[in-house]
């Protein structure tokens, strides 16, 4: 009995320093501030092993599809290598992730565009602006098929009074004025049976390539190259035999992905309740690959990993991933994940380790 009451006691005892602490943070100021600096001084700063040139680093910074999904961005990753700092598509809420994650983006390249679907382009503007406070000088580079111009152009247009206003504000001395253009690049990829170099510079090199994504036309796939180590990004795409063809003997295959099975229910449901969305869903699977599809590409490249990105539909829990890789085991029973916001892909230079670290 005489414990229970010294236990009890006790509790009470820090219950009051915890209350006594609370209420001198709630009235001083000069206690709210001491913490929001520390708070601050956590924030800031960056994750600045990525920038380590004795590896190829992948981050991927979105994840997810047009449809809505609170856990994944839109399409996005970001390779550095060499020192250079390239983004393969920028979805909304790319940049989003990119400032959680402390990633540095000042140095950026450019941007390697797959295809101009809205959720591969729609956060260029963040990115563009986000990069160019961070210390990029120059006009942004943006690599594409035929058509990139437009982007470009129309990107200039909308933001250029916007532009003006921060130039203005902060001096050109912070905001050059050439920091705040875009530079199309354009990307011509002849035919299915050819590769284009789009970047070779200080040992890294950027491939494109051609994938099945009618009615887009051109739509591309990169391959990145760097100290004996690759990675290979699918861009949106059925199954295509080019994946297998100049994606291999690479190390990671990123792979787009969708449950054709878990589509179909979508479909049935909306089409049950009246929904003219039913008609999406029943033409999204014919241009997409399902996850068996990816695995198979992955053997045939012969990668060491494959990653499934652009996920569709949403997977909000174990059960609903379990749904998503039904059958996979059969075709892949290792070297397969789903990919996820901040997963970090660390390929040090002429090894054969892939090392996965959790930014999250």
């Amino acid at each position: 009995m005489k414990k229970r009451v010294i236990v009890t006691g006790f509790g009470l005892l820090m219950a009051a320093v915890v209350m006594t602490g609370f209420l001198v943070v709630w009235f001083s100021a000069s206690a709210q501030d001491a913490i929001m600096k520390r708070v601050v001084a956590s924030n800031v700063g960056g994750n600045e092993a990525v920038l380590d040139e004795d590896a190829l680093h992948v981050v991927l910074c979105g994840t997810g599809s047009p449809m809505p999904d609170p856990d994944r961005a839109q399409a996005c990753a970001i390779v550095y290598a060499g020192g250079k700092v390239f983004l393969v598509d920028s979805g909304l809420g790319g940049w989003d992730r990119l400032a959680r994650f402390q990633l540095p983006v000042g140095g950026l390249t450019g941007i390697l565009i797959t295809h101009f679907h809205s959720d591969h382009i729609s956060g260029i503007p963040d990115i563009a602006l986000n990069s160019w406070a961070s210390g990029r000088h120059e006009a942004l580079a943006l690599y594409g098929p035929p058509g990139i111009e437009t982007v470009a152009q129309g990107f200039d247009l909308a933001y250029s009074l916007d532009d003006g206003y921060r130039i203005a504000h902060h001096g050109p001395e912070f905001f050059s004025e050439e920091g705040a253009n875009y530079q199309p690049v354009v990307v011509n990829v002849p035919d299915r049976d050819t590769s284009v170099t789009v970047f070779e510079e200080d040992g890294v090199k950027i491939t494109a390539f051609r994938v099945s994504h009618e009615p887009v036309d051109p739509a591309y796939g990169y391959r990145v190259d760097y100290k004996g180590r690759s990675v290979i990004f699918s861009g949106d795409t059925k199954k295509d035999a080019n994946i297998a063809k100049f994606g291999q003997g690479a190390d990671v295959l990123i792979h787009e992905a969708l449950a054709a099975h878990m589509v179909g229910l979508l479909e049935d449901g909306l089409e049950h309740s009246g929904d003219r969305r039913a008609k999406v869903m029943h033409d999204i699977p014919d241009y997409h690959a399902t996850p068996v599809q990816a695995a198979e590409a992955a053997n045939e490249a012969g990668v060491k990993l494959l990653v499934y990105t652009h996920i569709v539909p949403r997977l909000p829990n174990a059960l609903a991933e379990r749904v998503f890789l039904r059958g996979v085991d059969g075709v892949r029973s290792d070297g397969v994940t789903i990919g996820y916001d901040g997963l970090y892909l660390e390929l040090p230079a002429e090894s054969e380790k892939i090392i996965e670290h959790d930014l999250r």
